[in-house]
């Protein structure tokens, strides 16, 4: 995979210098990533400034460039005019994909959300074994919507049988909302940074959405916020406070296990994206690779994120 360089620190400097992206504060160099290794080059924290030579170098890689509003979505791009980079032949094969790939698609990630749910349960004690036959059930373009039947069956589990999901809701579903902004605001990232268009779902349509891709590619991810969530409550945090902010924010750095070995969800999410990209060009929905369930000493490490 080429490497994606996520500036999440503030104030910071990046600059070019023979063949390096240089990060530096203060005229003092934080980090070096060889140029020739960049896809992207992600910018969504405050203050942080670029020499024009580093774009220039960029873009002669055909490396991007993406930068991010304040709540972490993208909001502008820097593309090359000329170079090697996949934008157009990605974003190309992106519209073109037709709607056997796209249910296929959907198909993988729907199982993959399922076993996470699946995980999550385990983790918290609760059996799963019904998520297994789900899972299996899933058809091209899960046309019997195992999906919402595995909502019905996860949500009460996990979180008792009054709860109900409700976006307007100041409980838990407060934190939950905030931490699907944070992980929706990260796949959104990925997917611009890995040359395609993220309002060209697979799934979600919704023609006023912009970051449709998004949506359909944080599925698998969800399960991460709902286990946090949790955690948070169990540690007397039951609203969005600052100390819940920072629990979400850390969650991009969890440790996650992957076909090539631990990465991060931030890594997970920058690589299901990528492979997304290469299912669109090779038409072939195996292509993609999701983000593998966590074992429940995996999930552990959320502990580490609570303050």
């Amino acid at each position: 995979m080429d490497r994606i360089v996520d500036i999440a620190t503030d104030h910071r400097h990046l600059s070019a210098y023979r063949g390096f992206l240089i990060v530096s504060r203060d005229r003092e160099e934080m980090g070096r990533v060889p140029l020739d290794d960049v896809a992207a080059v992600i910018v969504h924290a405050h203050g942080v400034t670029w020499s024009t030579s580093l774009i220039v170098a960029l873009a002669k890689r055909g490396a991007v460039m993406l930068l991010c509003g304040s709540n972490h979505a993208p909001v502008a791009v820097c593309l090359p005019l000329d170079g090697h980079h996949a934008q157009n032949s990605r974003m190309r094969a992106q519209w073109e994909a037709g709607k056997p790939l796209s249910k296929q698609l959907w198909r993988r990630i729907v199982i993959a959300k399922i076993r996470w749910q699946a995980a999550v349960l385990d983790a918290n004690g609760i059996s799963s074994s019904a998520f297994d036959l789900l899972a299996r059930r899933v058809g091209s373009g899960d046309p019997d919507n195992v999906e919402a039947q595995a909502a019905r069956r996860y949500w009460p589990l996990l979180m008792g049988d009054g709860f109900r999901r409700d976006r307007d809701a100041n409980d838990i579903n407060a934190l939950l909302n905030y931490g699907y902004t944070v992980l929706r605001s990260l796949c959104a990232r990925a997917v611009v940074a890995s040359g395609l268009h993220p309002s060209i779902g697979v799934h979600h349509a919704n023609r006023t959405n912009a970051f449709a891709l998004a949506d359909d590619l944080i599925e698998p991810f969800r399960p991460l916020v709902d286990a946090l969530a949790l955690h948070l409550v169990a540690h007397g945090i039951d609203a969005v406070t600052p100390e819940a902010k920072r629990a979400f924010a850390g969650l991009i750095a969890l440790d996650l296990p992957g076909a090539d070995g631990t990465t991060t969800v931030a890594g997970a999410a920058n690589r299901a994206a990528q492979s997304l990209a290469r299912a669109f060009q090779t038409g072939q929905a195996a292509d993609i690779m999701l983000p593998t369930p966590p074992s429940r000493l995996e999930l552990a490490g959320l502990d580490l994120l609570l303050p």
